[in-house]
């Protein structure tokens, strides 16, 4: 029967002069596998447990995949494909296998299908495949990401098996395709990072970025691709592409030759060693310099090619003119989100791009994005310092909402539109996170993504004109979402506006954004100098996402990650400080406004008064909390948790991070470390654009990668690199236990995600450790690029997470200020 699910439709196509074979399919089966994923740390999904396991048993037609709940089996099932090779699962009714909202928030089935699909190759021999839809995917048991947005871009090489192969795709409709051909060097133009050419601006060289796959077995470091445009020449090497990999590389292209408005043609070349191995032709717009347009920048997150669209001023570009921050909704490019907006007389806008269409929901790597354009935007445009404004559309209504509250001092003024405050009472693509729980492991996880409820950090909102635009008949993102906080702002703030559009659906044209009263009410915000500002008050959840406002920062928490608070007044006359805390165990003030050699009298929640005498007009003074008093630290240990490094586990991943892969076990175990970061660098490429080196352990030299963030897969003995960089962390994974100060458990099922920091003031090691290959598998998952996931500073479990959610948990918590195990922040079972 197996064979029978083989391909439907051989095509044969002739591309730049060589044969590929794209195999489609017209069978299949599919199971109601039950898996649940949203934006939590822990999932279940019985089928990759099976797998981890080895307990999977291959699938036939009306054979049990696994016994219900309640009693009745879960059969495999049957499915054709339809015209456009499209396979659908048989079932999306809701699935309700837990009532634990934590693991199922609001009932709500996503991704619960898996679909089954063989293909019986008459050799080993390497390909493409390429499956358009899906959430993720297994191919020969090996990890990969899918294509839950049906982008189509997402070309894997993999190696065929002589004989039977197997692909399992988690998903509900997937168009599943090989494609073999003969060329195992290849270009792709299905997702180009491009700039626009802007006419009487000194662009010169620009910079794009492509994918280029390599489906051959052997690792290419001499790789350069050269760009013809109008007779203008560049070549540039590019990054190491890895065998049975695909990588987006950033390329340049000369526009000197380029005087007139237009589309052009740029033929790009692959060349190795001076020969050309593969060539493509994209096409490239120059504009006016009065047009909408596209820039590309090297992102400092990850070294990778971004973009942002630009709206430029009427008549022409004015230092101290405003800027405008524009944030897209989901699905939306950025260009598209800047070209709904006229030119103002008075300012410019931006539009960033949150990395990618839905990428990560503004939070975590899109909230990034959004700082890295707006300090790019304020570094080119000049505004004035005094009017910098943020609104957004959708998605972009709660990034709006959302970076409103964790930045409050960057904008004179916000305008959410047709938004979602939280991801816990909306949720979007990936679902709703849960709101509490009576676990206390989940209640941990939960604690680490506290930056997403946004409504607890309402108060920071105080400062700021709000302007907030929905239509009446939004079906998308429903109006009650404007009138919760309507009512919450309702209670507190002096200084909103609010207007139901009527009849007003999700989009109602381009005055769905560019909404004329919304400028209006800008135009008379602007932000106050921090000398005039003698009032704060400002909450945070991690010092990491968000520490400073005006002259003060929350340097440090005394329960990580819990909501910290400031209340302060200055009164230069009286050259006092007086104010309250919570949860604040660091504490630094900018006494810069009170002058030199000035008596100041600080006074906090009421306890003993801090005298102390301004040495310069720039002092920056810091107070901690001990036993009840506050007292002046004089020396800061750089090391110490602090804003460039507070964690979470998330946070590694940043400052141009490289994944260093345990090579040195079992041939089985250093295969199980390479698919994982494999994957998780697919997963970064298609949530994030983004793009990872991969090294083996022992090409690592601390030197060489100085001043980037470094992620290990392995353990102490099949990673070379661990001891020089975990010496003294206090988890340690070997290969038959994980030992921490005070825990030890044994086997070789365990897994675990932490951080530890690097010898230096703000880099950190990311590590995704195993006891062993079942270990390693249960950890393939790769919860933590879900926008607004929570992870905290380190989590161990076993191969039964997958099965059993936070039950296979068995510590999770959070690292002192002093990177030291704490019990009061820690919880397991």
């Amino acid at each position: 029967m197996l064979k029978n699910l083989l391909f439907l439709v051989l095509i044969l196509a002739a591309t730049n002069t060589f044969a590929q074979d794209t195999l489609k399919f017209e069978k299949a089966l599919t199971v109601a596998s039950g898996s649940r994923y949203g934006r939590e740390a822990t999932y279940t999904d019985l089928l990759a447990w099976q797998m981890a396991n080895g307990k999977l048993e291959k699938p036939t037609e009306n054979g049990a995949f696994s016994a219900g709940k309640d009693g009745q089996k879960v059969l495999w099932k049957a499915i054709k494909a339809d015209v456009n090779g499209r396979f659908s699962a048989f079932s999306r009714r809701s699935f309700q296998t837990t009532n634990n909202p934590f693991l199922n928030p609001g009932g709500i089935d996503r991704g619960s299908d898996y679909i089954y699909i063989t293909y019986t190759s008459a050799k080993e021999q390497t390909a493409i495949l390429n499956v358009i839809g899906g959430n993720s995917l297994f191919f020969n048991g090996t990890p990969h990401m899918g294509d839950p947005y049906a982008s189509g871009y997402m070309n894997i090489p993999v190696q065929l098996k002589k004989g039977i192969n197997e692909l399992f795709v988690r998903g509900a409709s997937i168009v599943p395709m090989i494609i073999i051909n003969t060329k195992k060097l290849l270009i792709h133009t299905d997702d180009v990072t491009m700039p626009s050419i802007v006419l009487n601006q000194a662009n010169g060289v620009l910079k794009g970025a492509l994918t280029v796959s390599n489906s051959s077995l052997k690792d290419f470091d001499d790789l350069h691709i050269k760009t013809v445009l109008n007779g203008k020449q560049q070549e540039v090497a590019i990054s190491r592409i890895a065998k049975l990999s695909m990588r987006k590389v950033i390329f340049e292209l000369d526009a000197n030759a380029i005087t007139t408005p237009g589309n052009y043609n740029l033929e790009i070349q692959l060349v190795q060693n001076k020969t050309k191995v593969d060539q493509k032709t994209i096409v490239i717009e120059a504009l006016a310099n009065s047009s909408t347009h596209k820039q590309t920048f090297v992102s400092k997150i990850d070294g990778s090619l971004q973009y942002f669209a630009v709206t430029p001023q009427l008549n022409g570009w004015k230092p101290n003119s405003a800027l405008f921050l524009s944030v897209h909704g989901a699905g939306v490019e950025a260009i598209g989100q800047a070209k709904a907006y006229k030119s103002k007389d008075w300012g410019t806008l931006v539009a960033a791009t949150n990395r990618r269409p839905r990428g990560f929901n503004w939070e975590d790597w899109g909230r990034q994005d959004a700082l890295e354009v707006l300090a790019l935007a304020k570094d080119q445009f000049k505004p004035s310092d005094k009017q910098i404004y943020l609104t957004g559309h959708s998605m972009g209504g709660h990034g709006t909402w959302f970076l409103g509250a964790t930045y409050p001092d960057k904008w004179a003024a916000i305008a959410p539109a047709a938004g979602y405050a939280s991801l816990k009472d909306y949720g979007s693509a990936d679902g709703k996170i849960p709101d509490s729980s009576k676990n206390i492991v989940e209640r941990m996880l939960l604690r680490a993504g506290n930056q997403s409820d946004v409504p607890k950090l309402a108060t920071n909102y105080t400062p700021l004109g709000v302007y907030i635009l929905h239509g009446d008949a939004d079906r998308v993102v429903p109006v009650s979402y404007a009138r919760q906080m309507k009512k919450l702002l309702s209670g507190f703030h002096a200084d909103f506006s609010y207007y139901e559009y009527p009849g007003g659906e999700h989009w109602f044209g381009d005055q769905s954004v560019d909404w004329p009263p919304i400028f209006s009410f800008f135009k008379w915000h602007t932000i106050a100098a921090d000398s005039a500002v003698n009032r704060i008050d400002f909450t945070t959840s991690s010092p990491g996402i968000s520490a400073t406002y005006r002259w003060a920062t929350i340097y440090q928490q005394t329960q990580p990650l819990q909501y910290s608070r400031i209340i302060l007044t200055r009164d230069r006359k009286l050259s006092s400080i007086v104010g309250k805390t919570e949860n604040v165990a660091l504490l630094k003030l900018a006494l810069t406004d009170f002058g030199a050699k000035t008596p100041v009298k600080i006074t906090l929640d009421s306890l003993t008064v801090i005298n102390y005498t301004t040495q310069s007009v720039n002092d920056t003074l810091f107070l901690e909390k001990n036993n009840e008093a506050w007292q002046i630290v004089t020396k800061i240990d750089k090391r110490d948790k602090n804003p460039l490094r507070y964690g979470t586990f998330k946070e590694a991943f940043n400052h141009k991070m490289i994944f260093v892969v345990g090579a040195n076990g079992t041939a089985e175990a250093n295969l199980a470390n390479l698919n994982k970061a494999k994957y998780d660098a697919e997963s970064w490429y298609y949530r994030g654009n983004g793009a990872v080196d991969i090294i083996m352990d022992k090409e690592f030299s601390a030197s060489k990668y100085q001043g980037r963030n470094i992620i290990l897969y392995g353990n102490s003995e099949n990673n070379t690199a661990w001891k020089k960089l975990l010496n003294d962390c206090p988890i340690q994974v070997s290969n038959s236990q994980i030992t921490t100060k005070e825990h030890a458990w044994k086997g070789d099922d365990l897994a675990a995600y932490y951080i530890w920091p690097q010898q230096d003031n703000k880099l950190l090691i990311g590590v995704v450790a195993s006891t062993g290959v079942t270990g390693m598998r249960a950890a393939y998952a790769n919860q933590y690029f879900a926008g607004g996931s929570g992870f905290p500073d380190f989590m161990i479990f076993s191969s039964e997470l997958p099965k059993e959610g936070s039950k296979g948990i068995k510590l999770a918590g959070f690292y002192d200020n002093k990177w030291q195990f704490d019990e009061k922040n820690t919880a397991k079972p």
